[in-house]
């Protein structure tokens, strides 16, 4: 799901990671929300926000925004030096960013309680949740080869608009590949809003410990892929295996 890539990767290794990061970013989306009154999976909203603050010569909220913004990327691209840069192990790299957000999510979990409603305190959660963000929106577009975006619905939605169009008048050649896309969209987008109504309730019910949920998620995505490749290598084992008892008899 998360490590193939290039010719390796396929329709359901995409289908998978919509999914599960789709839930992770709406569940976040939802409680970021609830929890500091901030987005944290996009930076759309916040330009206009600045632009806001820029006309009313707020310059001190303008900076905050602007550092929110700058966050984002700052995790987008730090994703994008870890799977750059990683030679032979880039298969496995992922385990980097992945990481880096459940324990920025875990932060939120343990001591989001301790948030009394404080600038400095918004300013921080806020900010390592969209560095967070960051990290997975990059994580996601490199592995699947830009085909899969999570932490925000715009391009999605506007891609699926013109899938359908494409679908109704477009050449009969290419349908396959157009449902393809079309169910690949539609995914993501019942995926994050799925996230984003259940982490608006498990928030009412359980407060910052909602942030448990997407940790979950991460940690199954992760898991998952360790065991598929624990399988493998134990069923090659055994083949190998079995092929040399046979040339042994021979």
């Amino acid at each position: 799901m998360l490590r193939h890539l290039g010719a390796k990767r396929t329709s359901t290794h995409n289908l998978k990671l919509a999914t599960l990061l789709g839930l992770t970013a709406g569940f976040v989306n939802a409680e970021g929300f609830l929890g500091f009154s901030v987005l944290t999976t996009n930076v759309t909203g916040h330009a206009a926000l600045l632009a806001e603050r820029i006309a009313f010569l707020d310059w001190k909220t303008a900076a905050v925004i602007a550092l929110w913004m700058f966050l984002f990327l700052a995790g987008a691209f730090f994703t994008g030096i870890i799977l750059s840069f990683t030679g032979e192990n880039q298969r496995f790299s992922y385990f980097i960013p992945v990481i880096i957000e459940i324990l920025i999510l875990l932060i939120s979990a343990l001591y989001g309680h301790l948030y009394n409603g404080s600038q400095a305190g918004r300013h921080y959660f806020a900010g390592s949740l969209l560095f967070a963000m960051g990290l997975q929106n990059a994580l996601v577009s490199m592995v699947s080869g830009s085909v899969v975006r999570t932490t925000h619905l715009t391009g999605t939605v506007t891609d699926l608009g013109i899938d359908l169009a494409h679908i109704i008048h477009g050449d009969t050649a290419g349908r396959q590949e157009l449902r393809s896309k079309i169910r690949l969209r539609l995914f993501i987008i019942f995926s994050f809003m799925s996230g984003a109504v259940l982490g608006a309730f498990l928030f009412q019910g359980f407060g910052f410990r909602s942030f448990y949920a997407p940790i979950l998620i991460l940690l199954f995505a992760l898991g998952y892929d360790l065991l598929r490749v624990k399988a493998k290598r134990y069923y090659r084992t055994g083949v190998d295996a079995v092929r040399r008892r046979i040339r042994h008899t021979e």
